[in-house]
């Protein structure tokens, strides 16, 4: 337990430019003193101390604004930036070396016992107010934008974004920089609008053609109305 501990302190430095040094981290990040409540609530979770662990949880909760369910299960390396308003539910499951920042949910759509939450993959980043719900399984090297709602299962290597999410990106190979969440996610409203200025010089060409056009079967007299395709005159 100590191990993971030095390792969730040692990945917010990491991870974190504001981050000075080891001491500050310690004594002034509640998403590290979550997660050593956490480490220490699961393990007495497994000793069927239920009650006790559950009290942990709920002082860390009080303390600072973040609830993890002390069964849920956490890999290693694990940092939550900013931390407040996280949830993680009970069954979830969380890879090694995940990323998450505040407001995140991993959350249940169901009360009846057994699986309920989100079993997440390693090396993924999941974007501030994004709540994955249900027993989804997010693969791994996934990145999921801010206020994503995820309902259904994510294949490895995949961006999602939108409510509800939607894989915008799938199969890329993971970077380094996707591994610790600095890789910038897509913006679906700048690519539609880029695509709507690519189309934009062709559409002003054809518009000018028809007003050529226009102005050429007005000086002929000819009435623009078409049989067969076969301009009329107005004369005949």
């Amino acid at each position: 337990m100590l191990k993971l501990i030095r390792e969730d302190i040692e990945v917010a430095i990491e991870k974190d430019p504001a981050a000075r040094n080891f001491w500050e981290v310690v004594l002034l990040y509640p998403g590290v003193h979550a997660l050593i409540g956490y480490r220490l609530a699961h393990v007495l979770w497994g000793l069927k101390l239920h009650f006790l662990a559950r009290f942990i949880s709920y002082f860390l909760r009080w303390l600072t604004g973040i609830e993890i369910h002390p069964a849920a299960v956490i890999g290693r390396r694990f940092f939550i930036d900013h931390g407040m308003g996280v949830v993680i539910g009970e069954t979830s499951e969380v890879g090694d070396n995940v990323f998450i920042y505040h407001g995140v949910t991993l959350g249940g759509l169901s009360t009846k016992n057994g699986k309920r939450h989100p079993t997440i993959g390693d090396n993924v980043v999941i974007g501030a107010c994004a709540q994955v719900l249900g027993p989804t399984r997010v693969g791994s090297y996934t990145k999921i934008g801010s206020g994503s709602v995820v309902l259904q299962h994510v294949p490895e290597y995949s961006t999602v974004i939108g409510v509800p999410g939607r894989v915008v990106f799938s199969g890329v190979a993971p970077t380094q920089d996707g591994a610790d969440g600095e890789e910038s996610f897509p913006d679906p409203v700048a690519k539609a609008i880029e695509c709507m200025l690519e189309r934009l010089p062709k559409m002003e060409k054809e518009i000018r053609e028809l007003r050529k056009n226009y102005e050429a079967v007005k000086k002929s007299d000819i009435d623009p109305i078409s049989v067969d395709d076969k301009p009329v005159s107005r004369g005949s």
